[in-house]
Order: C-alpha cells, then structure tokens, then sequence
C-alpha cells in the first residue's frame, strides 16, 4: 500500500498545478534532490506559490463569515465547495491539489531542508544564515500542522486531547514510514515545538515579509495558544511580537473608494500568506451578513474600507491585505494586539485589555468622527468588547472557523447557519462535522482513519 505522503508528492503529477510536475516528478532531478548549499535551500522555501499563496480555505468556506444565496450556490461548477457550504459529511474535497496537500506540503519541505542542513557545515561565516534556514523550516512545519489541525480535528480541549484523533505526525521525508494518526495532544504538542523553534532560530526582521521571521514565529505561537484556549501563553506570544513592531496601519490613510483599499505588505503584514481564494469565497458570490454589516458604528472606517455595495442590498468584502480578490490569512499586528486584549480580559487585566482595544480601533476610526473609548470594569463587558472587535475586525482572514470552534468549547453556544431554496440547516457547537471528513483519496491510500 502506497504511503499517504508518498500520495501527496505524487498526485501533483497528475493534478495539473502549474510546474508541480516539473518541481516534484523526478527527485533525483529535481530541486528537492541538489539541496547541497544554503543558497539552494533557501530557494526552496522561497517558493512563495506553494508555501505562501495557497493557504487552506476549507476553514473559510465551512464559516459564517460570509453567505451565498441559492443561485450562487446553484451556479458553482465544484460539487465539494457545496457541500463544505452546507457541512457535508462526506465528499467535500476533490481527490488532488486539496487542502490535505497544501497542509502537508510545507511539512514536506520542513522536512527536507531539516534532513539536508547537516550535510553542509554551520561555520562563523554561515551561521546566522544556516539558522535563519532552519528556523523557517520548523516555522512551516508547524504552520502545516496548524493549519491542518484547525479543520480536521475537534476544538482543543486539555482534558480529553489524549483521547481524540489528531493527524500523521511527519517527521522525515522517507515514503517508506507508514502514515498513522496521533492523538491531537501529540498533535498540538508537536505543532508547539516546532513553532518554538522558529521563534529560537529566526531572524527578526528578514529581507521581506513572504519570508517567516521571528516575529512571524510569535504571532503563530500566540494564535495557536489562543486555538488551544491557553490564554497566558497567547497572551505572552502576542506581547512578545508586540514588542518588537506594534506599528498599527492608520486607515485614515486609505483611499476607501478604491477596488482594493489595503496594500499589499503593508505596515501590520508580520508573514504574508494567503488563500487561493476559491469560486465560493469570490466577492462576486460571497455576500457579507447584515448582521455583522450593521454593527460597523458611524465613524468607523472599516465599514467603508471593507465592504463594497452590491446587488439587491447586499455587500460584499473587498478589505484583504493581500490588496486584490486572494483573502490573507498570514499573521498580522492587528490580530496581535486582539489576542493580547483578549487573553488580558480574561485574566481580570482590564486595563489592559481596554487600552489595546482603544489602541487598535482610534487607528480604525475617522478623524472627523469623535471616537469614544470603551470603559468598563467589568470583566465580561470588556470580554465581551473584544470578541466583537475580534469578529469586526478579522472577517475573512481564515480565522473565524478555529474561533467558532474553540469559543463554543468555552461554552460560547453559537450556532452556525445556512439558508437553502427556505429550508434552513444549523451547525450547533461542539457538532462532530467542526472536524472536516479527511479526503476520501486520502483515505483510500493510505489506511487512516476517518472523522466520525
């Protein structure tokens, strides 16, 4: 029986993704077989195409971030983005170029330069290079094993992680290691440490922000922390970042009327990573709820910068940071400073949570509109503040899934819902589907286990 990561590599051959077959077919001719200098590693995770611009979107489509009316969903030539719409039990994914693979490929690479890095020796002259390189390694490794265990495992939950299915924990290359899924505290444990490597390894600044450095490192600790309801140590990973560049994007400056008003690598960009932002997720066919729409205040200029006027009344999202229709999802200042707030209010700091609140929304707010600070000592009000300026503020940048899930473990009780041809469906918290079914090619290959 082929192996599942065998599986992956090879059916790039036959997906038809543009140069894959060249880059991965022939190993001992390709890229992957002359990693024999740093220069040609570091090559390799310069390959933004497959390491920075094809994110998992799975997350996004299952959300509540957005809906598509009947006709829409109707006219989608892909069967499986319908059925991830509406939380299908099987058959969501196409058999090749999925989110499996584009999850399991950085992992690939991770651990390709890992495997290579001794074969080239670490001298005073290379070292700061040849730990930069292995720090972005292990940063991909983890970001692979994040991104993956956010939609095919549960929500996190401390006391019973050993007992629920995680995912194949790859730590070679070799096809010839069997596939077997761990349990999701083994999971996260690993995604962690990998994580935590970067941060030791990584530059602080590196040459451009497709590259991971060591703030980039600490964003993705403090996210994933916050994923695992750990708030302390969110809390200190968003500081940790915020230490070394807390410089917030003054919206002030936007041109609210253009097609795309936020730049590319702008100033709060820590990684630039991005979903290729499927048919479903399109702004011609996902509309923004008039629930959530309503609640941008007077004055706040997100109301103008991220929403565009549609059709029949409705909006549609146009505030992504990758500055055209591909949605980011890479970590940003802005996100920072939400989880800080949040873990803040949760310990009882609710100074602190409200001054970063203020912080990140006076840079949101016009300046010929009186900005009011939010004020309270309240513990739940302020909690409360900030979930819903999480909610405002981070829409369609993959996050809303992995917050649903880890929010309604906390007891938060949101219901999810989809309207269809007036039959309604409602996604309840804790459900079994938050755990999207693996692939089912996957699963023909390589023998794992299925979510229930």
């Amino acid at each position: 029986m082929k192996k599942l990561f065998c599986y992956l590599i090879a059916m790039t051959l036959v997906c038809g993704l543009n140069g894959c077959k060249k880059y991965l077919e022939a190993k001992p001719d390709s890229k992957l077989a002359t990693l024999q200098s740093l220069k040609d590693l570091q090559s390799l995770l310069d390959d933004e195409l497959r390491l920075n611009l094809t994110s998992v979107y799975s997350g996004e489509v299952s959300a509540n971030d957005y809906y598509v009316t009947d006709v829409d969903l109707a006219a989608l030539s892909k069967d499986g983005d319908r059925r991830m719409y509406n939380w299908e039990a099987s058959n969501v994914f196409q058999s090749t170029s999925n989110d499996w693979y584009y999850s399991y490929l950085p992992v690939y690479y991770g651990n390709s330069i890992l495997e290579s890095l001794p074969n080239i020796e670490r001298n005073n002259s290379n070292s700061v290079d040849y730990d930069n390189i292995k720090g972005q390694a292990y940063f991909f490794k983890g970001l692979g094993m994040f991104s993956a265990s956010a939609i095919w495992c549960q929500a996190y939950d401390e006391s019973t992680a050993e007992q629920q299915l995680g995912l194949p924990i790859r730590t070679g290359t070799d096809f010839n290691v069997p596939s077997v899924r761990s349990n999701l505290a083994a999971t996260c444990q690993q995604l962690i440490a990998d994580l935590k490597q970067a941060a030791a390894l990584l530059k602080v600044k590196q040459v451009h922000v497709m590259r991971p450095g060591k703030i980039a490192a600490f964003a993705m600790l403090s996210r994933a922390y916050l994923y695992m309801n750990k708030y302390s140590e969110a809390t200190l990973y968003a500081d940790s970042a915020l230490q070394l560049n807390n410089q917030l994007l003054d919206y002030n400056t936007l041109t609210a009327s253009a097609e795309n008003p936020v730049r590319e690598f702008n100033t709060e960009v820590l990684m630039h990573l991005s979903i290729n932002t499927p048919a479903i997720l399109n702004p011609s066919v996902a509309k923004i709820p008039n629930e959530l729409y309503t609640q941008y205040k007077i004055g706040d200029l997100r109301k103008t910068i991220f929403f565009k006027s549609a059709a029949n009344n409705t909006w549609t999202y146009k505030g992504s940071y990758t500055g055209n229709l591909n949605l980011f999802c890479g970590p940003a200042i802005d996100e920072m400073y939400l989880n800080r707030a949040e873990g803040y209010a949760r310990a009882g700091k609710l100074t602190e949570a409200l001054a970063d609140l203020n912080q990140l929304l006076v840079k949101r707010w016009s300046k010929t509109a009186v900005y009011i600070p939010y004020q309270s000592n309240q513990q739940e009000t302020v909690l409360n503040w900030v979930l819903t300026e999480r909610r405002k503020e981070l829409l369609m940048r993959g996050l809303r899934w992995m917050d649903v899930k880890r929010l309604n473990r906390m007891g938060a009780n949101i219901d999810m819902a989809r309207s269809m041809n007036s039959n309604g469906k409602t996604l309840k918290p804790n459900d079994l589907r938050y755990a999207l079914p693996i692939p089912e090619s996957i699963i023909n290959l390589s023998g794992i286990e299925q979510n229930p």
